[in-house]
């Protein structure tokens, strides 16, 4: 057994294994287009921050499960922090005109944007299960492994519901209960982790349009901005914006 890498020093570069991380970049047109490496770049930052994104939902759902509530607060602060980078990165792909991805989108064959895996796995550990998720991973034939494990366990609503439950209260009761203020503060962090994930829908919506045009197929062969604009109304958390109903003419008059 080869021990030397083991016992080399540890450097940023070796740290990191930055050699082979740069070299995965390849740009597959010919001759190569100067806007090919921004664009392939920016997905494989998105595919690492959703890397870190499903270990940090993991470690939530794990606190919930133990009831630390603070502990899930803390990780609900995270996951926000990490989907606002996410959607922070898109603005760069802004500054791509469509006349010039035009000039190397041929070179893309298949590859699109719903194909990813990691993706629909946060989709799925986050709590969507509705008919038009089902068909949009079923698309591409079986659902690979991580979607699957996250389908077959509780819904994040479901999970934070059952620690609710477990502290002898209820969704409503957070709301009304000065005393829950820790159990509210996970709730609206939640919420809050359901509309930043809208916004990144939203603004990718916004950027297939600008950058491919609101009719024209997506990079893969799916219905592009069409597909992707029905997707902004999917919600994760559906009974954290029904309690809000329930106090509309509840307060007395003053």
């Amino acid at each position: 057994m080869n021990h030397h890498h083991q016992d080399a020093p540890v450097s940023y570069p070796t740290y990191l294994r930055l050699d082979e991380l740069l070299a995965l970049q390849h740009p597959r047109s010919k001759p190569e287009h100067p806007d090919e490496l921004l664009f392939i770049v920016v997905h494989q930052a998105s595919e690492l921050w959703f890397k870190v994104l499903l270990h940090e939902l993991d470690i939530l759902i794990a606190r919930m499960d133990s009831d630390d509530t603070l502990g899930a607060l803390a990780a609900t602060k995270r996951v926000n922090a990490l989907v606002q980078i996410i959607t922070n990165q898109l603005s760069s792909l802004e500054t791509l005109p469509p006349q010039r991805f035009a000039e190397f989108r041929g070179y893309l064959g298949t590859s699109s944007g719903s194909q990813s895996e990691q993706f629909r796995a946060i989709e799925a550990k986050s709590g969507l299960r509705d008919a038009h998720f089902m068909q949009a991973i079923a698309e591409h034939g079986q659902p690979p492994e991580p979607v699957r494990a996250a389908l077959e366990k509780p819904a994040l609503q479901d999970t934070f519901e059952r620690m609710i439950a477990r502290a002898g209260t209820s969704l409503e009761e957070i709301y009304r209960d000065p005393s829950q203020t820790a159990l509210f503060l996970v709730a609206e962090a939640l919420l809050e982790y359901e509309q930043g994930f809208a916004l990144w829908r939203f603004l990718h919506v916004q950027l297939v349009e600008r950058v491919i045009g609101p009719v024209t197929g997506g990079t893969g062969g799916t219905l592009g901005a069409k597909y992707l604009s029905r997707t902004v109304s999917q919600r994760f958390f559906p009974s954290l914006w029904e309690v809000r109903s329930k106090f509309y003419g509840s307060a007395p008059a003053k």
